[in-house]
């Protein structure tokens, strides 16, 4: 990771650190009521851990790609909307019925911490809450801006996007009484791309929204995306077969107990990282017309296939 590339990561990740814990406070908005304690306290314990701010940071760069004038402050309710449906689905990923995962960020998850009926509660309340980001005259002050970033959200994150992968992943697994089906590449790479992919894909065409990106350039950013949240999914894979478990903050070697069939299981260590590279290359070829203004951008892709966690 380059150096301008750690710093700006860190930077952000710490405003939006701060913003989301102001957003997570005691106090009721209007129209809301109460906010019950031990559920703020499981939705803050799933949120405030750190982490890499990866997609929200995306949608930031994305935005300042087509408008270098806007600044990290006026797109954070949009970056803190992603973040929240983002952590939403880690804290359901991770529960008994789902993954089973007792690890997130090197802490407890938060049906370890607290109880599988709060941690189900604190994910539909960040899900929620990112909807409810997204629609405040705060987002955006064009109505049509707010309800075309509430489609991309939804779309990246719904049945046929981020939910629906999960379910052909558990599908895959045959945890619905049938042998899972060993997938061939077109449908490893239909299923990242769902479960995986599509919220980053959505991050980024959410910030070239933002920027008051055109047609063409809200299409070859999509595209970027896709590239580096396939990237991104194989990296992961990579990791799985290839790191520790106190190198990674969760369990590790899961796609094989589990059966799954991921690319590094088809093709191999050494293929996936090719593959990797030649991602990257397409990534930085899709940011050509943005001439050095995509240093940040292109950066953030090789940190994708080169992150170590």
């Amino acid at each position: 990771m380059t150096a301008d590339l750690e710093a700006a990561l860190a930077d952000f990740a710490r405003a939006l650190e701060a913003d989301l814990a102001a957003r997570l406070d005691a106090a009721p908005r209007p129209g809301e009521i109460v906010r019950p304690p031990r559920l703020l306290a499981a939705m803050r314990h799933a949120v405030l851990a750190g982490g890499k701010r990866l997609r929200p940071f995306l949608l930031v760069e994305a935005a300042r790609l087509v408008d270098p004038g806007l600044t990290p402050a006026a797109l954070m309710p949009a970056a803190a909307a992603v973040e929240c449906l983002h952590c939403y689905s880690l804290v359901h990923d991770d529960l008994p019925a789902m993954d089973d995962d007792a690890l997130r960020r090197g802490r407890p998850t938060v049906h370890v911490a607290y109880d599988d009926a709060t941690a189900i509660l604190a994910g539909d309340a960040l899900l929620t809450l990112a909807f409810d980001l997204l629609a405040d005259p705060a987002c955006h002050a064009d109505p049509a801006v707010r309800a075309a970033l509430v489609l991309d959200l939804a779309r990246a994150g719904g049945l046929g996007g981020m939910v629906g992968g999960q379910m052909l992943d558990l599908a895959a697994e045959g945890r619905f009484g049938t042998a899972g089906a060993d997938p061939d590449e077109a449908g490893i790479r239909q299923l990242q791309a769902m479960k995986t992919g599509a919220l980053i894909r959505a991050a980024i065409v959410m910030g070239a929204r933002l920027g008051g990106g055109k047609d063409a350039d809200i299409i070859r950013l999509g595209r970027f995306g896709e590239v580096i949240g396939l990237a991104f999914q194989l990296a992961d894979d990579l990791l799985d077969v290839t790191s520790t478990t106190e190198e990674m903050g969760k369990a590790v070697a899961k796609d094989a107990a589990h059966g799954k069939g991921t690319l590094v299981g088809l093709h191999g260590v050494d293929a996936s990282r090719a593959e990797l590279e030649r991602l990257v290359t397409e990534a930085a070829d899709l940011l050509a017309p943005w001439g050095q203004r995509s240093d940040m951008l292109i950066a953030a892709a090789r940190f994708v296939a080169d992150r170590r966690r």
